[in-house]
């Protein structure tokens, strides 16, 4: 595949995520976490920064839009590992709120929103890993 379809389908990615998190606070009124608003610093970017690396094939973003990737993957792992081993003393916001709140799930319980978010960092981080190898 070459370099430019790859780039758009991680910059896909990129922007379901992005709809994803919006849809959830903008459209169900979900108050995001703390946590959640580091996991979309991270991914916001990456929308622009992969999209314009796609539409100029330019496959050396990777150097840019990995870290980006990798350091959501370990923030959306350690939001879903809170969730895992919950406890009522955990938070992680200012005011105080809970990072273990599961306030939307789907298919059962088994995805919710910081899985959701560690799926699409995880499936960047690959994608990102072939760019950059190739």
């Amino acid at each position: 595949m070459p370099p430019n379809r790859r780039l758009a389908a991680l910059t896909a990615v990129a922007v379901v995520a992005t709809a994803g998190s919006l849809w959830f606070s903008l459209g169900l009124g979900l108050v995001p976490c703390l946590l959640c608003w580091y996991q979309r610093i991270l991914m916001y970017p990456l929308v622009v920064v992969l999209g314009v690396a796609a539409v100029e094939n330019r496959p050396g973003v990777w150097r840019t839009a990995l870290p980006l990737s990798v350091l959501g993957t370990g923030v959306a792992a350690y939001h879903s590992y809170l969730q895992v081993a919950s406890s009522s003393a955990t938070t992680c916001t200012i005011d105080g709120g809970s990072c273990v709140t599961v306030q939307y799930a789907l298919a059962g319980g088994l995805l919710t929103i910081p899985r959701l978010s560690l799926v699409a960092f995880t499936l960047l981080t690959v994608g990102l890993s072939v760019v950059a190898r190739r």
